[in-house]
């Protein structure tokens, strides 16, 4: 054994679990057995997919609000199937996008004063946050739905196919070929031209999203469950997490650049029958949480090795888990990452701190975190431009470059990732062209103008009430202008006399179908109860 411990700023960091009032309680969490995170979290809110009788649905509350939630909460209903996985948007935090088994992709605007008042009212009234825009495209079940990590308001959705789509102009532009089943993961590029996708033809797939091509395919891992991918920051790795044959637990990381070579590192974790889910920190910290058990093992990497730094335990196995991003994280702690832990009715924070006593800002353990501003618009990322995502400094929030990538992270001379400057548009592929909307949903609004229901790709939430055809007056010459405009003013505030009163009457009858789902859950429960009683007694 060597004498030398190798020099590491997080050989020490830990992880400390939330108190009980700091947790997020009273949630039914989504029972759905799709391979999911089941939460996204921003700097704002937290995300969970939503376990809700009659179609599906997700919640979203804010992060400042901790402890029970009331029993009536709103939620957003906006898939007739459960809610696969939700993701926000880096740009906007109250954007949020949501896939589900209905094949939808959904777009929702999240009224956070709306949250505010049902979380303060002793009898909460529910009024359920509506979607301001559907993309249909997806034949089976959209099981995985991502944001693109430069370019503003372009959306990548999975199914057996990935659709990448332009928000802006509620169209998809890029459609990748189709993989032989369900497509089990994907993750961008630090620049976001590129997207790396499992498959459970154990597969690892490699595409080019402005001309829509397979750049490399290659055998990944062997078992029979799923994998995962997430690629590794700014360098040219990627890791996967899956299953040996035996079932036993690995992680590779591999070369971008030639994948086909296989794997240049390969780990075997443990034989447990749970995913791992990974997740990657800018800090070259690998994250690994085990579904179905309550452990977190966490990695530094450097030069093309996982040197295994510590692993936090819990008692309480996790269903799911998110990251909040690194730029709403709490540096007087030295809080280098924070995750959200999902159990079966409750979301538990824990903080990954560096034990430390300064109280000054501690540069080398905090490299720039995405600021949460866009490099592109959709229309140049679309266009052929390529641009780094804009950082910032965690000191003051202030623009700053990204670092050189150390020479150490790898065992031979790397890739490295172009400049932050935006090149030149490239001749892109043909896309599809994109149907044109009166207005882009950025930001996105409640106001959002309706699109035209010629497209089979888009729907649009149901208008809770449209004027009358008699109301719509072609331009005339009047003889009484004055009459005119005081007989269109009166029809204005009696339409929004009505659509006020059907608000309301829809809020009522929300809150009369959540009280019957509760009793209806009371009733089940009820009924366990008395079958265990009946066994032990016959026992």
């Amino acid at each position: 054994m060597s004498r030398f411990v190798r020099q590491s700023y997080y050989r020490h960091v830990y992880g400390q679990p939330s108190k009980r009032e700091m947790c997020f309680d009273n949630i039914k969490v989504s029972a759905s057995a799709w391979d999911t995170n089941l939460a996204a979290a921003n700097p704002k809110f937290l995300s969970v997919n939503y376990q809700a009788s009659g179609g599906g649905a997700f919640l979203v509350v804010p992060l400042t609000h901790t402890g029970k939630l009331p029993d009536l909460y709103p939620l957003c209903r906006a898939h007739t199937a459960p809610v696969l996985d939700t993701s926000f948007s880096p740009f906007s935090d109250t954007l949020i996008a949501s896939s589900g088994e209905d094949g939808k992709i959904v777009l929702t605007h999240i009224d956070e004063d709306r949250l505010t008042a049902a979380l303060r009212l002793e009898k909460p009234e529910v009024n359920d946050l509506e979607p301001v825009l559907r993309l249909s495209g997806h034949v089976r079940k959209a099981g995985h739905v991502k944001w693109h990590p430069v370019a503003e308001n372009v959306l990548a959705s999975t199914s057996l196919e990935v659709k990448i789509w332009d928000v802006e102009k509620a169209a998809c532009v890029v459609e990748l070929p189709q993989q032989p089943d369900m497509v089990g993961s994907m993750s961008f590029n630090w620049t976001g031209t590129l997207l790396a996708t499992t498959c459970k033809d154990k597969k690892l797939r490699i595409y080019d999203l402005r001309s829509g091509e397979l750049t490399s395919m290659a055998d990944s891992h062997t078992g029979i469950k799923g994998s995962r991918v997430e690629w590794m920051g700014r360098l040219d790795r990627i890791c996967t997490t899956g299953f040996s044959k035996f079932s036993d637990r690995q992680v590779f990381v591999w070369n971008s650049g030639d994948i086909s070579k296989g794997p240049i590192k390969q780990l075997t974790i443990d034989t447990s029958s749970g995913t791992l889910m990974p997740f990657w920190s800018d800090n070259d910290i690998l994250f690994l949480a085990g579904k179905g058990d309550g452990n977190v093992r966490y990695y530094e990497y450097e030069a093309d090795e996982l040197h295994y730094l510590t692993e936090y335990k819990s008692s309480e196995p996790q269903r799911g888990m998110c990251w909040l991003p690194r730029r709403a994280l709490n540096t007087q702690d030295c809080e280098i990452a924070r995750a959200y832990k999902v159990t079966n009715n409750l979301v538990e924070p824990i903080s990954f701190i560096v034990p430390r006593k300064s109280d000054s800002f501690q540069a080398d353990i905090y490299p720039p975190a995405l600021s949460g501003k866009p490099a592109l618009s959709s229309s140049d990322f679309f266009a052929g431009k390529t641009a780094e995502p804009i950082l910032v400094s965690l000191d003051n929030l202030s623009e700053t470059a990204a670092p050189p990538i150390k020479s150490s992270l790898y065992a031979s001379t790397p890739v490295v990732p172009g400049s932050g400057a935006v090149s030149p548009a490239l001749p892109p592929s043909e896309p599809p062209a994109p149907r044109s909307i009166s207005r882009a949903p950025s930001p996105v609004s409640t106001k959002h103008d309706p699109l035209p229901s010629s497209s089979p790709a888009i729907e649009q939430p149901p208008v809770s009430h449209q004027p009358p055809p008699s109301s719509i007056v072609a331009p005339s010459v009047d003889a009484h202008p004055e009459q005119r405009s005081s007989s269109s003013s009166a029809d204005v505030d009696q339409l929004t006399k009505e659509n006020q009163e059907l608000k309301d009457e829809l809020a009522e009858k929300d809150c009369v179908i959540r009280n019957l789902e509760l009793q209806l859950e009371k009733f089940k429960t009820n009924q366990m109860k008395i079958i265990e009683l009946s066994k032990n007694s016959l026992n």
